[in-house]
């Protein structure tokens, strides 16, 4: 894969969320919405404090650009420390996101590429460039961590 200085710089900001959210007891994902070079929104997984099943890091980021430019079709890329579940990719390609990137691939519930590749079907009215593998064994050991850790307690 080919990614570029920007990508590399955009998933070390994906890592800083996902940390942020294993610091609060949340599973450690975090994500950034870029469009031309700007942040539109990020977040971090945070639906146990939060008591909502949808507040994933991808559907938190999209939440925040989407109010930010306040339109819901935001295009721009997605950098994401865990490959996408059914859920978000639904989000993803209904908000017209161009483009994603993501660290960790998820083998039990991935829906880019893994499990499923809903990105790539072409039956739906929106499809969109993956790429997956960026900085994938630091995103794979914050969650490995995590758990592991969760596991002792």
């Amino acid at each position: 894969m080919n990614f570029s200085r920007d990508d590399f710089n955009w998933m070390e900001q994906a890592l800083k969320l996902a940390a942020h959210a294993a610091a609060e007891g949340e599973v450690p994902v975090g994500a950034v919405l870029v469009r031309d070079g700007t942040m539109l929104g990020s977040g971090g997984n945070n639906p146990i404090s939060i008591n909502d099943p949808t507040a994933h890091a991808e559907i938190n980021a999209i939440r925040q650009a989407a109010e930010k430019v306040t339109n819901y079709r935001l295009g721009g890329t997605l950098y994401v420390t865990l490959e996408p579940c059914l859920m978000c990719m639904g989000a993803i390609i209904h908000s017209r996101i161009e483009r994603l990137v993501f660290g960790a691939h998820d083998p039990k519930t991935g829906a880019a590429e893994s499990v499923y590749q809903i990105g790539a079907d072409k039956r739906l009215n929106h499809t969109l460039n993956i790429q997956g593998g960026l900085l994938e064994e630091r995103c794979s050991r914050l969650l490995k961590d995590f758990f592991k850790e969760r596991r002792q307690d």
